[in-house]
């Protein structure tokens, strides 16, 4: 049996709800190849279907970008969704449970930060918006 080459690098620019779903899909089917559980892959893509949203509601257009990683023999997969948008005014109030400035549920953030390991955010006003996560396969 071939052993099969995983995928290092998925981009996708994001200026339409299609490409929201390109997004979640790549980023499915490389969870799948680098041995998540379908379970964990499935919060995955619903991890990179929340930042995409985002930077369609907030900046209009962005994109995502999915890496294989590995650190000390553990594999992983990391997302980073860059935008030039706004910004986001109040970084710390948008990690909160129930706060949103677009009058949605306001869980797409602090759920971000809870279905993936590590979340990092960096923002200003006018200089738009990073978010990079990872998730580990354990």
């Amino acid at each position: 049996m071939r052993d099969e080459a995983v995928a290092t690098e998925a981009r996708v620019v994001v200026e339409t709800d299609r490409d929201i779903v390109s997004a979640r899909q790549q980023g499915r089917f490389m969870a799948a190849q680098l041995g998540f559980s379908p379970g964990t892959a499935t919060l995955i893509a619903t991890a990179i279907s929340e930042l995409a949203r985002n930077i369609l509601l907030y900046a209009r257009r962005g994109e995502v970008t999915m890496r294989t990683i590995e650190n000390n023999g553990s594999k992983g997969i990391t997302v980073e969704a860059r935008d030039d948008g706004p910004g986001i005014p109040q970084p710390q109030r948008a990690l909160e449970d129930g706060f949103s400035t677009s009058g949605r549920l306001g869980l797409g953030l602090p759920g971000v930060k809870r279905l993936m390991d590590e979340f990092r955010l960096e923002t200003a006003p006018g200089r738009g918006t990073v978010i990079v996560v990872h998730k580990w396969v354990r």
